[in-house]
């Protein structure tokens, strides 16, 4: 009897807000199953939703003293040392080559320009009644960053009575990362001509010696730890992954760091980041509007690339294809890849993957800055 009333009792706890955030968990998996969107991300996320908002579960700590599986990993991989982001920055600055971006250094550009829609959005969020904390953590968001995103919300918000925000932002952040191929390429198709988008460019790489991809992540860390302090964590972990890669002397290291290491971690960040989505918590108006910040950061931050290509080609002999440009936000590699795709798309013979891939990993260094500067400005 006793265990039939426990029963009882939990189907009586049910309240709307947990069977809309199961219906957002399913939602999140099917996206991830059905059409692939970062599923490794993605499902995990809709995983939890469904876990956390199961009333009685045990995955999150509970009042009487009990410790949940959920809150120790947030506790120790997000909140406390940020542990999953920096991990996880390894392992994604072994995946990256910095080839195309060093033959090419025209291209940092653009990643400085896939960051214009954090500042509007700032501005915005402010007009519409956050502080300047919450603003400046709101249009990270557009940086399609997601280790950026946390790791700049947890140093402003922490501690603050603007805490509860730090779930919405960073389920947002991941949310809108798993949703690049789709916001992405409606963007591109809206802000260009199908003329620009055929637009060829080519491809003639400058040799880069190995003393200088070697060179590279050290400078970028020191450059980077005297412009935005702040941000050194974060980019140190990016250039160490990626000088792990450049030295060729680590080769095994490198295949565990960019696909076992990232894979695991991302499981687990994935699951991690879903024990924010309490559904008394996150159905909430200021969720919403943090949900409608952050897409228009992101857009805009795409139309920002976007709009430095179409300015240089009004001067240019050789024309850049806007698309280019859209590749400068921090999704790496998806941006990239998306632009391969639609520039294929419009012309099979037209192959921008090298110049998109220099452009994506030129946002992600600036993405990082970008929020190092942020924390700095906030007195962080």
């Amino acid at each position: 009897m006793d265990e039939l009333g426990f029963l009882i009792e939990g189907i009586a706890a049910i309240k709307w807000y947990h069977a809309v955030m199961w219906v957002i968990g399913f939602l999140m998996i099917f996206l991830a199953i059905k059409f692939k969107m970062e599923p490794t991300l993605l499902l995990p996320m809709g995983f939890g939703a469904i876990l956390v908002n199961i009333p009685f579960s045990g995955v999150l700590n509970g009042e009487d003293g009990s410790f949940g599986i959920l809150d120790v990993l947030k506790t120790v991989g997000l909140d406390t040392g940020e542990i999953f982001p920096l991990i996880l920055f390894i392992g994604i600055g072994a995946m990256m080559d910095f080839g195309p971006l060093l033959s090419n250094p025209k291209l940092f550009f653009f990643g400085a320009a896939g960051q214009i829609g954090i500042f509007f959005t700032i501005v915005l969020a402010a007009l519409v009644g956050f502080g300047l904390n919450e603003a400046i953590t709101i249009g990270v968001i557009g940086t399609a960053d997601g280790p950026t995103s946390i790791t700049v919300a947890n140093s402003l918000l922490s501690g603050t009575d603007s805490a509860y925000l730090i779930s919405a932002i960073t389920v947002c952040a991941y949310s809108y990362m798993a949703l690049v191929p789709v916001i992405q390429p409606a963007v591109i198709k809206l802000t260009t001509t199908k003329k620009e988008r055929m637009i060829k460019m080519e491809y003639n790489p400058k040799s880069v010696s190995k003393g200088t991809r070697i060179a590279f992540p050290i400078l970028v860390t020191l450059i980077s730890g005297l412009i935005a302090p702040a941000s050194v964590a974060l980019v140190g972990c990016l250039m160490f992954g990626n000088l792990i890669r450049e030295c060729g002397v680590l080769g095994s290291l490198v295949d565990t760091a960019s696909n076992t290491l990232s894979n695991l971690v991302t499981i687990f960040l994935g699951i991690t980041v879903a024990a924010g989505m309490l559904g008394e918590q996150f159905l909430t108006l200021n969720t919403l509007k943090v949900m409608a910040l952050g897409l228009f950061a992101f857009v805009f931050d795409t139309f920002g690339g976007i709009a430095l290509a179409k300015f240089i080609n009004i001067f240019a002999k050789k024309k850049i294809n806007p698309m280019v440009g859209a590749a400068g936000i921090s999704a790496f590699p998806m941006a990239s890849r998306i632009v391969q795709k639609l520039g294929l798309k419009e012309d099979p013979s037209n192959h921008l993957l090298m110049h998109a891939a220099g452009a994506n990993v030129a946002g992600q260094i600036s993405s990082v800055i970008a929020g190092g500067i942020l924390m700095a400005i906030a007195g962080i």
